[in-house]
């Protein structure tokens, strides 16, 4: 296998890629254009209508005059009436914006998760080896509800911010340009303190997303393994491992929310302070004559409203950042280097035949660090190709090889005569029916599960296929027999049960070619000795290739290859070997020791 990489680097990401994180999140919202542009005009409406209150406050305001008793009732109430009935239009347009924003924000979730998970299915298999499934899961859930948050929230105050504050601008240079320029020192000052913060809160987050993605890793790790954790009695160790994890987890997620958390009310205290000023400044431009006081209630309404969005702004930097940066790791995934497409010309093979050549192979994980050197061999059609060795050796390699999950480093290996790196990945790999050392069942029934590499098998076929791999019995005995439901990578059977599902799975397949990689692991020497017989029986004329540790299961193989090193050292039949008193020999005879 691969060298793991439990803690894949968070790559910081230069400036003009920060840029294109933030386009293409953008380009996932303006593919809702029409509902966006609805967002956009309800927004300027509920605005419009809101920034019409300070309006006519102003005017009700006008119709009282200095002195007892002197108020036009009948013009304060109409004032009144209408701004009553702007802030509920605007309330129900702030509403209906919302449940837009909200749709907006779904579909792109569900784009952005379809994305997502349409990449893995073309990732190559060298990605998985070197990245923990937690760390994959939580950038498919949490940093894409993160962004989903953030859409559904965020992106609505800042549209309605823009209106606003662009509103109320002008409103307040209708009223008093001289007061007006008090902003000219303010927001400016608003502006650096945010960019600053910025600058210090986004990699923060970053490094968030990244911890949160370890923390995922390491529980999905050790929920796995329970069964080994308790066996060893490592509960206490293992809690002790995710308290420190957990703790650097907590640490990193308080530094960002602290700082991000600071920027609001530093933001909010200027605003107050442009306030101050336009009270200081009102009253005096009232004392010498330039202003009324109407015009001074209209102007601090607006300041507030012209305020009231840049601080919300501030406010709410923290959760951009922690969406922009949950972006990066999703636009990350999105952006790994896909399997290699196929050959323009590569060829399909409907019935492929079954013989295999392997010439001069080399292969390395890591650069420098050879696994598989120099391997040469032939399998005819037919043959039973049996590869043992000691661990580490380059069995499962060789296998990941044959089926292109990774391709050599030199060398060909070729099927019919046609170098596979020319044949479709498609034909190449459904030419092999495999049953690996690690079994997997999905979610369904017997069936199902038997049944997943060929779907238009009969009742007839499945039955007979359970039967030949000896499981056929126990099937029966199961409450509703192969309508049984498995439970999530079959918790509910035991392994060797799962083990004897997936051996009958490969034997439906009809293949040309069979790879069993450790696959009777977890089966009793009798019923793997039945299920050799069987399987000599039901694929006959294909060609296999079978891993074991247990040589005396693979004695009646028409070819051994015995691989030391990445190497064959040694190759034959089982007397043949046996006769030749060398690596094979002791690693057989060692069975009895």
């Amino acid at each position: 296998m691969a060298p793991l990489n439990p803690n894949p680097t968070e790559k910081k990401l230069s400036k003009t890629e920060k840029k294109q994180v933030f386009f293409r999140l953008m380009g996932y919202i303006w593919q809702y254009k029409f509902l966006l542009f609805l967002a956009l005009a309800m927004t300027l409406a509920a605005n419009l209508l809101s920034l019409a209150g300070p309006f006519l406050s102003g005017k009700a305001i006008s119709a009282i005059e200095n002195g007892f008793g002197k108020v036009d009732f009948d013009t304060v109430f109409f004032y009144a009436g209408l701004m009553l009935g702007f802030f509920a239009i605007s309330a129900i347009l702030s509403y209906l914006l919302t449940i837009v924003m909200v749709n907006i924000s779904r579909n792109i979730t569900y784009k952005m998760r379809k994305d997502v998970f349409d990449k893995i299915t073309k990732l190559p298999v060298g990605f998985f080896d070197t990245n923990q499934t937690g760390d994959i899961l939580s950038r498919i859930s949490y940093d894409i509800d993160v962004i989903n948050t953030s859409l559904s929230n965020d992106v609505v105050h800042i549209l309605a911010g823009i209106t606003t504050v662009i509103g109320a601008l002008i409103m307040m240079l209708v009223i008093s340009p001289i007061m007006t320029l008090v902003f000219a020192i303010t927001v400016p000052l608003a502006i650096v303190v945010t960019k600053k913060k910025t600058k210090k809160t986004r990699p923060l987050f970053r490094k968030r997303s990244a911890k949160i993605g370890e923390l995922n890793g390491f529980t999905e790790e050790m929920i796995s393994g329970q069964k080994t954790l308790k066996a060893y009695l490592r509960e206490i160790h293992t809690i002790q491992k995710y308290d420190e994890n957990n703790d650097e987890t907590v640490e990193v997620t308080y530094d960002a929310e602290y700082h991000g958390s600071t920027i609001g009310p530093t933001v909010n205290f200027i605003n107050n302070l442009s306030l101050s000023l336009i009270s200081v400044f009102g009253a005096a431009m009232y004392l010498l004559g330039g202003i009324t006081i109407a015009n001074i209630s209209s102007f601090v309404l607006y300041s507030r409203k012209f305020a009231g969005p840049i601080n919300e702004t501030a406010n709410i930097i923290a959760e951009l950042q922690s969406a922009l940066s949950a972006a990066e790791r999703v636009f990350r995934l999105l952006d790994e280097d896909e399997e290699k497409a196929d050959e323009i010309d590569a060829v399909s093979l409907d019935n492929p035949y079954g013989d295999i050549e392997i010439n001069d192979v080399n292969f390395s994980y890591v650069e420098n660090v050879p696994i598989i050197q120099n391997l040469s061999l032939k399998a005819p059609k037919g043959t039973l190709v049996a590869i043992v060795g000691p661990t580490g050796a380059g069995k499962t390699t060789l296998i990941n090889l044959l089926m292109r999950f990774y391709d050599a480093d030199s060398g060909s290996i070729s099927l019919d005569g046609y170098k596979i790196n020319n044949i479709t990945r498609k034909d190449l790999r459904l030419a092999y029916s495999m049953v690996l050392q690690d079994t997997w069942l999905f979610h369904g029934t017997v069936y199902e599960n038997v049944t997943y590499g060929r779907q238009d098998a009969t009742m007839e076929e499945v039955v007979a296929a359970c039967k030949a791999a000896n499981i056929h019995n126990y099937i029966e005995n199961l409450p509703d027999g192969y309508q049984t439901m498995i439970n999530d990578d079959g918790t509910n059977i035991s392994k060797g049960q799962k083990q004897l599902l997936t051996i009958a799975r490969a034997m439906l397949m009809n293949t040309s070619l069979l790879i069993l990689d450790e696959a009777t692991s977890n089966v009793d020497t009798r019923t793997e000795l039945n299920i050799q017989q069987a399987m000599r029986t039901l694929m006959s004329d294909k060609t296999c290739f079978i891993i074991a540790h247990r040589l005396s299961t693979i004695q009646n193989a028409d070819h051994i290859l015995v691989v030391n090193s990445g190497q064959i050292i040694e190759q034959g039949t089982h007397k043949e070997l046996i006769e030749l008193k060398g690596f094979y020999a002791d690693l057989f005879y060692s069975q009895f020791s």
